[in-house]
């Protein structure tokens, strides 16, 4: 399946893009999603451990399932006072 991934903050910056489209394999986990972005795009990789991720719109973690088609979102921690 084809994923699209939104990225905020950090993570947007460091990939230097608002998307990053990727190949899943139908029925991937989040976790899944977690690794191929950290192969594809290694400047991310350091971040990774450390983002959330939403799918449709809710927070999701490593073991849920991504639906076909579903809204995908990496949001990296953020700091501040």
């Amino acid at each position: 399946m084809n994923a699209r991934v939104q990225l905020f903050a950090l993570a947007r910056q460091l990939a230097g893009a608002e998307f990053i489209e990727l190949v899943l394999t139908d029925g991937a986990k989040v976790g899944e999603l977690r690794q191929s972005l950290a192969a594809g795009r290694p400047e991310l990789a350091r971040l990774l451990p450390h983002v959330l991720f939403a799918v449709n719109f809710e927070y999701a973690g490593d073991e849920d399932t991504i639906p076909s088609g579903a809204s995908i979102a990496c949001i990296p921690p953020v700091s501040g006072g």
